[in-house]
């Protein structure tokens, strides 16, 4: 099925979907400025999908929403391959909505004729294999598939770049590994950049093309993987735990070098 977030295959050729070039961070504190960020340096490539991963409180979700323009850097540049999309780990619907409305209105904030807009969130509802649920309200869905209109939700709004906050953490095991290949399918199918928040080192295995350790107390990139491992993939798949067992090696040190400062 072709869809208007197929856009990335027919757009012309860019660089970047994300450039962070020295980018740092600060809150102020009882003690002063706060440095959370300090000289991140990072690109996400078109079409490629890029796990963050680090331990609570490294940083992850503000580096997303200095990325997704919630927020400004203290210093550095951010740029994007236009205005990207951002999804919560909560789903964030409105409930006096249905799953469909949800869903237009992000279309209707994005510009789309009030004609089209039934059509296409029938489309990405399909996408997200929720066919037949445009009329169904909020409480009639279950965690997962409330997580999947938030998702349709956020490609309603055409962005070549997917930003995800650990948008499965809330959700049992067997339906956060259905959504695991449903997000992979859909990545594959429209060709969008995915910068996705995590803190569990499997499913950032399980998702990405790359994975990057942020230190903790200020975040700094400590280290990069390039996952090799062909898609499809399982999360208990023998290459997928051997990474993930040095990864998480890496995590626990970083952590260690925390808690000794």
């Amino acid at each position: 099925m072709a869809t208007a977030v197929a856009k990335a295959e027919q757009a012309e050729s860019v660089e970047y979907a994300a450039r962070i070039e020295h980018v740092s961070k600060s809150f102020a504190g009882p003690a002063g400025q706060q440095l959370v960020l300090d000289d991140i340096t990072l690109d996400v490539a078109p079409g490629e999908f890029v796990t963050l991963l680090g331990a609570s409180g490294c940083g992850k979700s503000t580096l997303l929403n200095l990325v997704a323009g919630l927020d400004d850097p203290s210093a550095g540049s951010i740029k994007t391959d236009g205005r990207p999309a951002l999804m919560f780990q909560e789903h964030a619907l409105f409930p006096w909505l249905t799953a469909g409305k949800n869903i237009e209105l992000a279309l209707k904030l994005g510009g789309v004729p009030k004609n089209d807009r039934r059509d296409r969130a029938e489309e990405l509802l399909e996408l997200v294999r929720l066919k037949g649920s445009y009329g169904k309200r909020v409480h009639e869905l279950s965690g997962g598939m409330r997580q999947r209109v938030a998702l349709a939700r956020a490609l309603a709004q055409e962005s070549r770049l997917l930003l995800m906050d650990e948008p499965f953490a809330a959700l049992d095991a067997i339906t956060r590994d259905v959504l695991h290949d449903e997000l992979t399918r859909i990545w594959a199918e429209t060709g969008l950049s995915v910068l996705f928040v995590t803190h569990n080192v499997r499913e950032a295995v399980r998702l990405a093309q790359r994975v990057i350790l942020l230190s903790s107390r200020p975040g700094r990139i400590a280290r990069e993987w390039t996952v090799d491992i062909p898609q499809p993939r399982r999360i208990e798949d023998a290459p997928v735990a051997e990474l993930s067992l040095e990864i998480t090696d890496q995590l626990r040190g970083e952590i260690r070098r925390h808690g000794q400062q």
